[in-house]
């Protein structure tokens, strides 16, 4: 049970650490234009992310899937700044209510991303058999899960808190911490490493 707690913990923390901001800022892209009453689909998206991320912790662990990791730190704040910009263009809009088709895909690619950009550190906390690793990666998961939840519940609680007692609107909102979002995520694009080749 201790080691249970041991690897719940590393994915809690994966999620929730502050100084590794981009995983929160993905989260907060993502729920920004959702309320209370649309929480299946919030669960949903980030059920899909959490498959996407230990898949490919899985694949890349095993030395199925393997990519470079200038490659990765450029595509984990590009896929933010899609779903900022996918906001942007569809506040206000009744969209939200349609198909997660292009959301569900690019979340589904962001976990993948981000699982990649763990493997290494993954690999070194886990014994080489395979029974364990797939033990501990589900450990890892369920933290994940979890702490993504926290985000996103105190997004809602926040989302709620501006709409109701400081009168913005659900667009305005959804504009405004898109914008916010977006100027966070370009200097991490503009400063990647992938432009020093």
């Amino acid at each position: 049970m201790s080691e249970f707690w041991i690897f719940f913990e590393k994915g809690l923390r994966h999620i929730l650490d502050l100084s590794a901001y981009d995983h929160i800022l993905f989260l907060i892209a993502l729920t920004i234009p959702y309320a209370f009453k649309d929480w299946k689909r919030l669960l949903l998206l980030v059920t899909i992310f959490t498959i996407g991320h230990t898949a490919a912790l899985l694949l890349s662990v095993s030395g199925v899937m393997i990519i470079k990791i200038n490659l990765v730190t450029f595509l984990i704040p590009t896929t933010i700044l899609i779903i900022a910009f996918f906001n942007l263009f569809t506040a206000g809009k009744s969209s939200k209510q349609e198909s997660i088709s292009v959301i569900g895909f690019v979340t589904l690619f962001f976990g993948m991303i981000h699982g990649l950009s763990f493997a290494a550190y993954f690999k070194t906390v886990v014994n080489d058999s395979p029974q364990s690793q797939v033990l501990s990666l589900s450990e890892f998961s369920l933290g994940i899960e979890t702490s993504q939840i926290i985000v996103v519940f105190i997004v809602l609680i926040l989302s709620y808190i501006v709409q109701t007692f400081f009168r913005f609107s659900k667009r305005d909102w959804t504009l405004a911490m898109s914008s916010f979002v977006i100027g966070v995520v370009l200097p991490m694009i503009i400063s990647s490493e992938i432009w020093n080749r």
